[in-house]
């Protein structure tokens, strides 16, 4: 069995700067694991991180392939430019993304938390920081112990530079989606940057800082809504991280060639491990608590002692309260994963992500906005007709320079006077003007109904408007 220094009181970790903003509490020191959800765990890592600090890297067509540019108001999403009136697609980004976590939390609980959340995959990423420099667990809780010395200045220095780098590329990653990042290093060096940049640059890193770096456990108990209101979306069907006390109980230390029968005990040899390891501290044979994040960290360490003392693995592990009651096999467990309820919430999700990749791939490639002329709303002309002038606004979505023809129809002998043909490069937006005219005594006094038409490739948009006839 490991033995470990004893975590010291709240004193002491107050002291070691563990200190909560929200109240004291004991500063948590997690174990390292090692196991097959540790390495999915850290898979995903990688793969979160790559795709964060590698997109705004990646080139598309001569430009950013991901670029969310405010100022310009243009959306760059490789392909596809968006513009503000497109932020129908937002919402159906969050609507997805909102089910999609509904649905996952109802089959596999937090798994979100404890494998892909921001928080976490940044609590890990400085954690092995930590480790790297600091030592394991009982390393660093003996370094905190000990009074200040040159040794312990130094790793604790070494540390924090390496987290404020850290965080500091995180913010300027951040900023990189919003301003062409490619661009960024020769304004960081000669200090350049607008003010916005520099805000976001400095508030990410400093979040990123402080959420990973000190109150990682406090923000997952704390902060999170999704911890509150996850019981909402759990039933005894949904898959947790459970300890099977009928196979554990009564818990105890022994040998490991003892037979815990004869002894009187359980297959928990009471080593504690497993509390160690969490990286929120709380201990999971005392049944589902809300602070778990579902990282498995505990049934990596568990399922390691179990192999030592020659016992069977899962004594700790993902099944539901249906399946542990009842004792229910892997494939009892899975028909029951995929309830109605689930199925409801999928059928749903697959039928908002069809409507949503259908619209995207119907979605025309311009936009248009028309304005009357304000100045006046008509006019009669030298040759007696009647004049009204609009402005039209052409938003070119598309990564290629578009001609597009203009038409208009509504009122019999309503004719255009200006050009009817526009090219408007790629990605750009052009302020048209169209000047309309009709005969004197073709239409009564008033407001008459008109349309205009933008044709382009294959595309027509078709917008109203009115033609002001004057008495």
């Amino acid at each position: 069995m490991t033995t470990t220094p004893p975590t010291p009181n709240n004193d002491q970790a107050a002291t070691s700067g563990g200190s909560s903003l929200y109240q004291a509490h004991k500063k948590i020191y997690p174990r390292a694991v090692t196991g097959l959800f540790n390495k999915w765990r850290w898979a995903l890592v990688w793969f979160t991180q790559i795709v964060f600090y590698g997109l705004p890297w990646l080139p598309w067509g001569g430009r950013q392939a991901l670029l969310l540019n405010l100022e310009a108001r243009r959306f760059y999403i490789f392909g596809m430019v968006l513009y503000p009136q497109d932020v129908v697609y937002l919402s159906g980004v969050l609507i997805i993304s909102a089910l999609s976590l509904f649905l996952f939390t109802a089959v596999a609980g937090r798994q979100w938390c404890g494998y892909a959340c921001p928080q976490t995959v940044y609590t890990e990423i400085f954690m092995w920081i930590e480790r790297k420099i600091e030592g394991d667990r009982g390393a660093r809780m003996r370094l905190d112990a000990a009074p200040m010395s040159p040794s312990k200045l130094a790793r604790k220095a070494a540390t924090q530079v390496v987290w404020i780098v850290l965080a500091l590329w995180t913010g300027f990653t951040l900023v990189g989606y919003f301003t062409p990042i490619r661009e960024l290093p020769a304004q960081v060096a000669s200090w350049t940057l607008s003010s916005w940049e520099i805000f976001w640059i400095f508030f990410y890193g400093f979040a990123t800082y402080g959420f990973a770096g000190y109150m990682r456990e406090q923000v997952c108990k704390y902060m999170c809504p999704y911890a509150r209101f996850q019981s909402a979306m759990f039933d005894r069907d949904t898959l947790i991280i459970s300890y099977d006390a009928q196979r554990g109980e009564p818990r105890g230390a022994r040998s490991k060639k003892a037979d815990p029968k004869a002894l009187g005990l359980g297959e928990c040899v009471d080593c504690t491990l497993c509390v160690q390891a969490c990286p929120t501290g709380i201990d999971i044979r005392n049944g589902l608590q809300y602070e778990c994040i579902s990282c498995a960290a505990c049934i990596d360490v568990c399922d390691e002692m179990m192999v030592k003392m020659g016992y069977p693995k899962g004594l700790i592990r993902y099944t539901t309260e249906n399946a542990l009651e009842q004792h229910w096999t892997s494939r009892q467990v899975l028909r029951h994963v995929f309830r109605p309820r689930v199925l409801l919430y999928g059928g749903i999700l697959g039928l908002i992500i069809i409507g949503f990749i259908t619209s995207l791939a119907l979605r025309t490639p311009y936009k248009v906005d028309i304005v009357r002329d304000r100045a006046a709303l008509a006019r009669y002309t030298e040759d007696g007709q009647i004049e009204n002038i609009y402005r039209i606004q052409i938003m070119n979505a598309s990564e290629k320079s578009q001609t597009y023809t203009l038409s208009v129809e509504g009122i019999n002998g309503l004719k255009m006077t200006s050009r009817d043909t526009v090219t408007v490069d790629s990605a750009q937006t052009l302020w048209v003007p169209l000047e309309l005219r009709l005969p004197y005594n073709a239409a009564p006094p008033g407001s008459h109904p008109i349309h205009i038409r933008i044709a382009s490739g294959g595309y027509d948009i078709s917008e109203k408007s009115v033609f002001m006839v004057p008495k």
